[in-house]
């Protein structure tokens, strides 16, 4: 055997038995900033009125959607940070991002537009809706899921 393939052996053992923590951080870490972009929406200085406001995609609902992205990111945000319904709201919050980038950022590549953050969002909830929540989330001690 070679010493790469050892090393290779070392590298993967390791990895493995980091995978539980480090889809927990993921999972945590990328939710608590996602909340922190709601809270302002929600309750800051300039806090979005629920009517009135930014339409969809041009379209007066009545509702302002920033309102409803305000709620998602901090709601949803706080959800996922516990891991509590987490593929439902894993989904949200990625069609969400799909929604933020087109209509905030319309130019195709995200650092051309200042989407990276939206682009980011997208694929880190895609990836915690089609793998699920995690050992370490309230899904897996209550509901058995993870």
């Amino acid at each position: 055997m070679s010493v790469l393939t050892n090393l290779d052996r070392s590298v993967n053992a390791i990895a493995d038995k980091c995978q539980t923590a480090a889809w927990a951080l993921l999972r945590i870490l990328a939710s608590a900033m996602f909340l922190t972009h709601g809270w302002p929406k929600m309750f800051g200085e300039n806090a979005q009125p629920f009517f009135g406001g930014m339409g969809f995609f041009g379209i007066d609902l009545g509702i302002n959607m920033l309102w409803i992205a305000g709620a998602i990111e901090l709601f949803g945000g706080i959800l996922l940070v516990l891991g509590l319904f987490t593929r439902w709201v894993a989904a949200l919050a990625a069609i969400l991002m799909v929604m933020a980038y087109l209509t905030a950022h319309p130019a195709w590549f995200p650092t051309l537009n200042n989407g990276e953050l939206a682009a980011m969002y997208f694929i880190t909830y895609f990836a915690i809706f089609a793998y699920g929540p995690g050992k370490i989330s309230l899904d897996a001690s209550i509901r058995g899921v993870s």
